[in-house]
């Protein structure tokens, strides 16, 4: 196992009220010093839900993605609230995002966006058994609800339209996870 380089020094480059941009200055075990930047974590982590109906269908959002200027197709998700489990922030931001709640919610995996460079965690859970429950959000307009088969997957990630890849990896695991614990 790799011994973690040393951390030297933390310095903030810059600070919003979504982002923090850190200059870690490290020492590896082999003596070796570099400079590396990332977008530190902020807040309490954040929450993917895949969501399945009592059809097996998926419920997808349609909304409009900043980063990339554009609507797109993807995953409810959201921000994990201070004093919130991933399961009740789940809970919210579905009734938020879709008008549903969820009996059941199952946690698939914690995954990563970009590591080298981001600090981000994301909680990716599989929701069902929903109820039609809704609460003001701070989506500044109504998302599209979309749904998709489950069994027509592949063609879901190979949408033009559905682009996001920690998505398209959660599609997938909630597919292994469907199969493998009913």
């Amino acid at each position: 196992m790799p011994i973690k380089p040393e951390v030297l020094q933390i310095n903030q480059v810059a600070k919003s009220k979504l982002f923090l941009v850190e200059e870690l200055k490290l020492r590896f075990s082999n003596g070796v010093q570099r400079t590396y930047e990332r977008l530190a974590s902020r807040g309490h982590g954040a929450v993917m839900m895949i969501v399945l109906d009592s059809d097996n269908h998926l419920l997808l959002v349609r909304e409009y993605a900043g980063g990339i200027d554009d609507y797109t197709l993807s995953l409810p998700k959201g921000a994990v609230d201070e004093g919130e489990t991933i399961y009740q922030a789940a809970d919210r931001e579905l009734k938020e995002e879709i008008g549903f709640g969820a009996r059941r919610i199952d946690f698939l995996k914690e995954l990563t966006t970009a590591p080298n460079y981001m600090g981000h965690k994301l909680q990716a859970v599989i929701a069902r058994d929903l109820y039609p429950c809704r609460l003001v959000g701070d989506e500044p307009e109504p998302l599209e609800v979309v749904k998709w088969p489950l069994s027509d997957i592949d063609a879901l990630a190979l949408n033009p339209e559905f682009t996001e890849g920690r998505a398209i990896a959660g599609l997938y695991m909630a597919r292994h996870y469907i199969e493998t614990h009913q």
